[in-house]
Order: structure tokens, then sequence, then C-alpha cells
């Protein structure tokens, strides 16, 4: 069973619901176009881990994110989470018109910090990612095309969130391959106040 922790109590995780292409900056690091719709893709629970992997099977890419828990049909929660990709592989799948989950979905694509109780506007969260004390990434819900309140309306009119459930809202500009040793510290904001932070040493 995979599990998260929220306020310090352990809990089981539901599925996680991945917003794709959600700030124009990293569209456009992607040479992507804005879609008419928005991204949705799902990571099972058991993606779920608390090793930060750098290699299996191809290089590792990072993608540091807001994430948001789900709990009694409104979100009680928000962590950092790192969406872990196989780029090469997600590339090959696009191109020929396949799912992406063998490149998102993998056993270990999903780390998240430690959960704390969400503010009560959700306006302000931002998120900074630094590698060996390097800002790689920064971003918030002022630079999503569908900040939470939105993502919410979206996701409701097609699919029911659960206790538990953690929506990974987008990552900003700034993702890259993970170097293997390096110290990767994610850390969750709301303005100017830290809410929580979590750090990884990759392996």
């Amino acid at each position: 069973m995979s599990t998260i922790e929220f306020n310090g109590q352990t809990k089981a995780a539901g599925k996680i619901v991945c917003i794709g292409k959600n700030y124009a900056a990293h569209i456009e690091e992607m040479d992507a176009v804005i879609p008419a719709d928005m991204v949705v893709f799902m990571k099972p629970a058991s993606a779920i881990s608390p090793t930060l992997q750098s290699f299996r099977g191809e290089a590792i890419h990072y993608e540091g994110e807001i994430c948001l828990l789900m709990g009694s049909d409104k979100v009680v929660g928000v962590g950092f989470g790192l969406d872990l990709t196989k780029r090469a592989l997600q590339w090959q799948l696009k191109t020929t018109g396949l799912p992406w989950e063998r490149a998102k979905a993998f056993d270990g694509a999903a780390l998240f910090s430690p959960f704390v109780s969400a503010p009560h506007c959700l306006d302000e969260l931002r998120i900074e990612l630094r590698i060996d004390g390097e800002l790689r990434q920064h971003g918030g819900c002022d630079l999503m095309l569908y900040p939470p309140t939105l993502i919410l309306e979206e996701l409701a009119k097609f699919t029911r969130l659960e206790d538990n459930d953690i929506i990974m809202t987008g990552t900003p500009a700034g993702v890259g391959e993970i170097p293997k040793g390096s110290t990767f510290d994610g850390r969750v904001y709301d303005g100017e106040q830290e809410l929580i932070s979590a750090t990884w040493i990759a392996q």
C-alpha cells in the first residue's frame, strides 16, 4: 500500500491526477503549443516512492509541482511533488499516438513531501525547486493556465475526486535530467510564508 503523510498522520494514497501543460513558459520550452482543453493524465498510487531515481532504463527527468490533497470533496492539503518522466520514451509514445503511461506512471514516478493543511485561498501558492542549491524551477498559481479553482471545475466534468486523491497541478519552466547524487530541495509557499519542504538525494 502506498502512503502519504498529512499533518503528521500516515494515510493510504488515492489516485494521482496530473495536469499537463499548465504553464505557458514550460509549454514554450518543450516546443509545444497551448492546448485547447486542460490536459489530464493519471498515475496510480503504486507510482509513489520515497526514492528519487536518476535512471531507469534511460535518464529520468524531473518536474516540480504544487500538489493538492483532496478530502471531503475539497482541497484539504498542499505539498510539493516531483513528477518523474522518461522523456525519450514519452516523445516516442507521443509521436506514434500512444498513451504516456510507460513514461509517466512507472514505479517511482511520483514523490511527495508531507502534506499540510491548505490555506483558505490557494491563489498565492507557489513553489521553488533547488538542485544542489541552485534555483531551477519557480512558479505559482498566478502563472497557471488553469489555477486550482478551474482545475477542480474541469475535473468535476468527468471524474470523481475521492479522499486522499492527489492533484499534481503542472510544472513551471526549468525541467531537465536528474543528475545522480544531486540534492533536490523542494518548497511550497503561501505568498512569502513557507508551508512545507522536502529534500531528496538522487540515486
